[in-house]
């Protein structure tokens, strides 16, 4: 059974560029990953935050809250 992964991001070039690589880089057959543009879905900025995420990038694997690099705070998409 796959495990679900969660890539939220607001669109920034910063953010793309992280889409791109953690997309490359987790193994298909052992993750599920669904992409979250929290600037064109603003209704699950509130899902995010309760995931933990306190800025994007950010990848919620196996539950855990990862932020890679800055782009943007949760704060600023609402």
């Amino acid at each position: 059974m796959k495990s679900k992964a969660v890539f939220y991001h607001a669109g920034c070039p910063v953010c793309v560029a992280a889409e791109q690589h953690v997309a490359a880089a987790l193994d298909p057959q052992r993750y599920a990953v669904e992409i979250v543009h929290l600037g064109e879905q603003k209704g699950r900025v509130a899902e995010a935050e309760a995931a933990g995420v306190k800025s994007v990038p950010a990848l919620i694997l196996d539950g855990a809250a990862y932020h890679i690099n800055f782009g943007a705070s949760i704060h600023a998409l609402k």
